[in-house]
């Protein structure tokens, strides 16, 4: 396939050239854009180097299959109508179009075959924590209807992309050699510390990230189901975690949700609490699957459930679950 990323300059840009090689994605042609900063830098893929062009509205996606983008909410809205208007399929990481009715909302484990009713063919990546979160209900939805979702989610600064993460570095070693450390990302410092904020807040008090949750697990999965959430920032470089509480029609049993979850695609059930073996950031950035554990009946509600999840959102939560998609449709509409 003829292949596009935009916003190549940025980790989640950075994460789908690593996810194309590892996947070996069957690409003809790459072509990388960025903005005029990052225009001429070159990248290694596959043994060639290739130099970043500046985006612009011109012809350049006139041979282009798929076209990633990740450069962020504006420039999709901007460019949207370049990308596409010679038949490239833009796969979006923004939260641009991710609500409008006539865009698919995708995370191949539940609803792949959305991404095949795209009438301005643009297809949108969910929020990397409503993608965790749907990846791990998805079994248990088999079982029974889940009604109501509880979520704590525990964000790491990559969360707000690698200067995030430098932010964070610099914090502890600002903090090391006395300093007053830098906050520039986030609302406060965030070494040594949360901060339950995670985006703007709306008048209802809960914030942007929190309401995607909310909505974005609504169209996904097709369900009336209601999500409760709060997003918290945590002091972790890569990979977040949540703590889930679900509500379903029928009582689950915890061994028939650990059935569910150990044979789920895209889940690797890590639920051991003897020998203390339960998914941890720490060890799992830079995998593909969404880890479960914690797995315990709900104390305050016989039909409940609650399970701890983590995942690198820079990885299942971005780049991969885009290329899952480019994969899907290459083998729906391109392998005759």
């Amino acid at each position: 396939m003829r292949i596009a990323i935009v916003g190549i300059s940025g980790a989640v840009g950075q994460e789908l050239l690593s996810v194309l090689t590892e996947r070996n994605f069957p690409v003809e042609s790459l072509k990388l854009f960025g903005s005029a900063r990052s225009a001429g830098q070159m990248y290694s893929f596959r043994g060639k180097e290739l130099k970043v062009l500046e985006l612009q509205h011109n012809d350049d996606f006139k041979n282009i299959d798929i076209a990633f983008a990740s450069a962020g909410g504006s420039i999709s809205v901007e460019y949207a109508e370049t990308i596409t208007k010679h038949g490239a399929i833009m796969i979006d990481n923004s939260s641009a179009f991710r609500m409008d009715d006539d865009v698919p909302l995708v995370v191949p484990e539940l609803n792949a075959e959305d991404a095949l009713i795209r009438p301005r063919n643009i297809i949108a990546n969910p929020n990397c924590t409503t993608t965790q979160l749907v990846v791990s209900l998805k079994p248990i939805e088999d079982l029974s209807h889940i009604s109501k979702v509880h979520v704590s989610t525990y964000q790491a600064s990559s969360g707000a992309g690698a200067s995030g993460m430098d932010e964070l570095k610099e914090q502890y070693a600002q903090i090391e050699r006395g300093e007053e450390p830098t906050v520039s990302k986030f609302a406060y410092q965030l070494a040594y510390n949360l901060i339950p904020q995670v985006d703007s807040f709306t008048d209802n008090g809960y914030t942007k990230e929190e309401l995607k949750m909310y909505y974005e697990t609504r169209k996904i999965m097709h369900s009336n189901i209601k999500v409760s959430a709060t997003c918290i920032r945590v002091p972790v470089l890569r990979a977040h975690s949540e703590s889930v509480w679900i509500e379903t029609e029928r009582p689950i049993s915890v061994e028939e949700a650990k059935k569910a979850f150990a044979n789920a695609p895209g889940i690797i059930l890590m639920d051991n609490p003897e020998q203390q073996e339960y998914p941890m950031p720490l060890f799992l950035e830079g995998k593909d699957e969404v880890f479960v554990g914690r797995i315990r009946k709900d104390l305050a509600n016989q039909n409940g459930l609650t399970f701890w999840s983590v995942s690198d959102q820079i990885k299942k939560g971005a780049a991969l679950n885009a290329v899952q998609i480019a994969e899907y449709i290459l083998k729906k509409e391109f392998q005759k």
